[in-house]
């Protein structure tokens, strides 16, 4: 009853606990959120943080109590004598033969590519044959608030006129958290950065062509009309040659690796019996 206690308290307040905490101990072994975020990453392929959060507490409870089944079901293995069994043995040096193969394979893997360089003269040839590659778009830090008619948006046009600067800004925040109906309102209608191309066309157009601190007429689009307020603009750009050169090293050595690669395995299969 112990054990079922602590669990159901440690559901109550999983969400809000640090990392790498003690959610709850079975029998003596601590099970930690650490643990539990691993699980839910893996499960989730690195996607959790995507989950709506109405769902992810849901998630996490599921996982703690797989980790609390999963150490009982090992203790009471243990105790009863499984790991002593001859099917145990027989799986386990199975699962120890698959681990050393794939360890092995990893490791001479890691070596093989560990031993291909690229010079200095390769990533500058590279960068300035592939320039283009490293181009940004210019983009713009918008905020927005969405409404259903031209009506509303005229309105919140108005009760902006005449006003500047932090004071522009901070009215229109306020706005957005109390008439946006889009997504961003609770976040005061912050779109944050975005590129060339990367909204409908008619909001597009219209939040390119604007000036840094100023607020746009209503902007119908096939989601209603929006109030648009520009709060930056970054000019494109090509991104420079000393903070992409990591990026082409890597990208050459992984090139490089492959040739090395079918050339090994080539080298192998010559000298292998195959039948």
């Amino acid at each position: 009853m112990k054990i079922v206690t602590k669990v159901v308290t440690s559901l109550a307040v999983l969400s809000t606990l640090s990392f790498g905490q003690t959610l709850v101990t079975v029998n003596g072994k601590p099970i930690t959120d650490q643990e539990v975020n691993a699980e839910l990453m893996q499960a989730t392929q690195g996607r959790f943080n995507q989950v709506p959060p109405e769902k992810q507490r849901q998630f996490k409870q599921q996982v703690l109590e797989q980790l609390v089944a999963k150490e009982l079901i090992y203790g009471d293995a243990k105790k009863t004598g499984v790991m002593n069994s001859k099917q145990f043995k027989a799986e386990y040096e199975k699962v120890q033969e698959r681990v050393k193969r794939e360890l092995a394979i990893q490791v001479w893997q890691k070596q093989q590519l560990d031993k291909v360089t690229v010079s200095a003269k390769e990533l500058k040839k590279y960068y300035d044959a592939n320039k283009e590659e490293f181009n940004e778009k210019e983009s713009v830090h918008a905020r927005h608030i969405l409404v259903k008619t031209q009506e509303e948006a005229n309105s919140i046009v108005n009760q902006l006129k005449g006003l500047s600067g932090e004071a522009l800004k901070s009215k229109f925040i306020q706005l957005a958290k109390d008439k946006s109906t889009g997504p961003s309102g609770p976040k005061g209608g912050d779109l944050g950065y975005f590129a060339q191309g990367q909204m409908v066309p008619e909001f597009n157009a219209k939040v390119f062509s604007m000036k840094v601190g100023t607020v746009s007429a209503p902007v119908k689009t096939q989601f209603g009309f929006h109030v648009i307020y520009l709060e930056d603009k970054k000019a494109g750009k090509t991104r420079a040659y000393t903070e992409v050169k990591s990026f082409i090293e890597q990208r050459l050595k992984m090139e490089k690796f492959k040739s090395v690669m079918q050339e090994k395995m080539l080298a192998l299969k010559n000298k292998a019996t195959i039948k």
